[in-house]
């Protein structure tokens, strides 16, 4: 559903400040800082999400099974029972813990009253299960995607309807999705640990992950009087007739508001995803603790580099090594949000989480972080072998047949038959992404594929997001640089701002690789679920 103006209106007006949107998503009152209402920071546990066990395996695939469907948690401290609209019901999702080179095949099944479309975003799978904005599964149909899992890297899973994503992610339409190389990381012996087997929605023995290799999953939200999730549809951010962001005021951490994690004086190492509807991050540590980067969206780093603070635009991942052998115990650690231009700030979006130290190790800490982590492709390399240049920009511009201006890329808006690009397969290009504002960023994603950063308004790369990526932060007043090798699938594939509400409202194009113009939607198109008699999978 795509709300202009008018519709937010009318929506206030109708409901007087409780209208059920989609999802039982409520509209309040704006102008007040409702941290109040949510509770203050720090009080609530850390919590993991549970991973996904395969329905069953064969000698090739795994296959997994998600419901996406109403459920309750806990995320602020002052209610234990509010509603998610997740996979599994729960937000974020369940993880998905799958080996290199094992194909996945997951079945996803809408159990929602709203149309859905699932992107493993990071993931270099066929068209058909890339998530097409326009391959929708109405209520009561699934789809099995089947994704090759041919690199290690931290990924996600996220809805991706047409016009519908930002208030599909908000409600809970989210997961972390990890490929790793048990034989490289062995290698490597980066902190992993044994599994966290207790008791959890999957029954007394459900499995965690790796105690020392921990997902953090960033997201902001707002919340009703009622302590329940809201879109926030505020006629005061609203542009000529189209939303331009969406910033709670309240952070959460794998679906927990600021959480206070206990830890034991050794190496951690955390993955963490910016899975925000419109916020961008600039995160760091108090007390000189430092973050050692090992990796960026897909997988590792060429070496690790120790920093202090990094940016995080929607949809990036990082991730990093911490040391709490530097800390004594009893000390307390937080990682704070140093606010960046354009995000709307409230009182407590400064604090993220806050690590404890509770004891020495349990168990000698043995783990490493070498000096070399994996080979990169040098750009030069990839600068040798280009064979075009395009320019994007990304703006508000006059459509046709639209009265109001709308988020564009040269103009341009969103249609699944119109393609901006038609690289070759194997084909390397530079594209040159283009923001003349300074009234918004956006962070830019492109399907398929990976890209290294060139240069920034000229300048070079920050050290944290050096290597492999699938987001660049496209900050105010920016061109931004990016080199790739387009493959290794042909067909048609999607790129744009991950800013949902941009995103929604069009800011979004196709390219097609090479020149197969099928449209994905018509080449393994969802089917209707038989709940009572559920098909094989």
């Amino acid at each position: 559903m795509k709300i202009n103006r008018r519709d937010a209106l009318k929506y206030a007006a109708i409901a007087g400040g409780s209208l059920l949107l989609p999802f039982g998503m409520q509209r309040t009152a704006f102008g007040a800082d409702p941290n109040s209402r949510a509770g203050r920071p720090y009080t609530l546990p850390f919590r993991r999400p549970p991973v996904l066990q395969p329905v069953r395996s064969d000698s090739t695939t795994d296959y997994y099974q998600i419901t996406a469907q109403p459920g309750t948690q806990q995320i602020i401290p002052r209610k234990t029972n509010t509603t998610v609209y997740g996979y599994e019901g729960m937000f974020p999702g369940p993880t998905i813990r799958q080996q290199k080179d094992r194909q996945s095949v997951v079945r996803v099944i809408n159990n929602l009253t709203e149309p859905m479309s699932t992107h493993l975003h990071g993931m270099a799978a066929l068209p058909e299960y890339d998530g097409w904005a326009n391959d929708i599964s109405q209520p009561g149909y699934y789809k099995d995607y089947v994704y090759p899992n041919n690199r290690a890297a931290t990924i996600w899973y996220h809805d991706h309807a047409v016009h519908q994503t930002a208030m599909n992610v908000n409600a809970g339409l989210a997961g972390m999705y990890i490929v790793y190389d048990e034989q490289v990381d062995n290698g490597l012996n980066l902190p992993k640990g044994p599994d966290i087997i207790a008791p959890g929605p999957y029954g007394p023995n459900t499995n965690y992950g790796p105690a020392y290799d921990v997902p953090l999953v960033l997201h902001d939200k707002l919340f009703t009087r009622q302590g329940e999730v809201e879109f926030g549809i505020d006629p005061n951010s609203l542009d000529d007739g189209d939303f331009k962001d969406l910033f709670g005021d309240v952070i959460t951490i794998n679906g927990v508001a600021w959480p206070r994690m206990q830890v034991e004086r050794r190496k951690y190492r955390f993955r963490i995803l910016n899975a925000s509807v419109s916020r961008s991050y600039e995160l760091q540590m108090n007390r000189g603790a430092r973050f050692t980067m090992i990796g960026t969206d897909a997988g590792y780093r060429s070496s690790p580099a120790r920093i202090r603070r990094f940016k995080i635009g929607a949809a990036e991942r990082y991730e990093f090594v911490i040391d709490f052998s530097e800390f004594a115990i009893g000390e307390q650690i937080k990682m704070r949000n140093r606010s960046l231009p354009n995000n709307e700030d409230y009182s407590k979006t400064d604090e993220v989480m806050m690590f404890e130290v509770v004891s020495n190790p349990t168990t000698p800490d043995t783990s490493t972080v070498p000096s070399t982590l994996a080979y990169i492709t040098p750009i030069p390399a990839l600068l040798s072998q280009v064979s075009r240049t395009r320019e994007l920009r990304f703006g508000r511009d006059n459509v046709p047949g639209n009265p109001v201006q709308q988020w564009t890329i040269n103009g341009r808006v969103w249609s699944q038959d119109d393609m901006e690009a038609n690289p070759p397969l194997e084909g390397v290009e530079i594209w040159n992404l283009v923001n003349n504002s300074s009234s918004w960023h956006h962070p830019i994603h492109v399907h398929l594929l990976d890209f290294q950063l060139i240069d920034r308004n000229g300048r070079p790369a920050e050290v944290y997001e050096q290597g492999w990526k699938d987001v660049f932060y496209l900050g105010e007043n920016e061109e931004v640089r990016i080199v790739g090798k387009f493959g290794p699938h042909a067909g048609r594939f999607m790129f744009h701002c991950h800013n949902l509400v941009h995103e929604d409202h069009d800011m979004m194009r196709g390219f097609q690789v090479s020149n197969n113009s099928t449209n994905p939607s018509s080449v393994d198109p969802p089917q209707l679920y038989d709940f009572n008699n559920p098909p094989p999978l």
